[in-house]
């Protein structure tokens, strides 16, 4: 914890990862083989997304929730070299990943993500420093597959 986070923003961190650890783990049999990290949308782009990567074999599996409920929106979509049609950083610490089917995922990692509230609720922040360090170390790779 850094001088600058309090106790209490940093339990608030720690719920909130647990809560987006079970809206991954609930839709993926083999939860236990990913590192996890928040996806936020680039402007004109779709929602957030639970994003896993595991490093053997490389795949990324995007897994869409709202963030209100923090519940899982639709099956997750997982990215491997059987499927990857290209993966591009668009700019320092935002990124595009297409599949072969058509479908791309424009997101970025931040080291803390705001995430819009619940009704009537106030913002919550999900610091992941050392997460995003570890997920641009892994894209890096990956990146050099596409």
């Amino acid at each position: 914890m850094s001088a600058e986070t309090g106790p209490e923003e940093s339990h608030g961190s720690d719920e909130l990862k647990s809560a987006l650890r079970r809206v991954f783990d609930s839709q993926m049999p083999n939860y236990g083989d990913y590192n996890l990290v928040c996806a936020t949308p680039l402007p004109g782009s779709a929602g957030y997304f639970v994003l896993g990567y595991r490093w053997s074999p490389p795949e990324l599996v995007f897994a869409p929730f709202e963030t209100g409920s923090l519940e899982g929106l639709e099956p997750p979509t997982a990215v491997n070299t059987t499927n990857l049609s290209h993966a591009d950083e668009l700019a320092p610490g935002s990124y595009e990943v297409g599949t072969s089917t058509g479908r791309v995922f424009r997101f970025g990692v931040e080291a803390e993500a705001a995430l819009p509230a619940a009704a009537g609720g106030t913002n919550r922040v999900l610091r992941q420093h050392g997460d995003r360090s570890d997920f641009n170390s892994f894209l890096d790779v990956f990146l050099d597959l596409a």
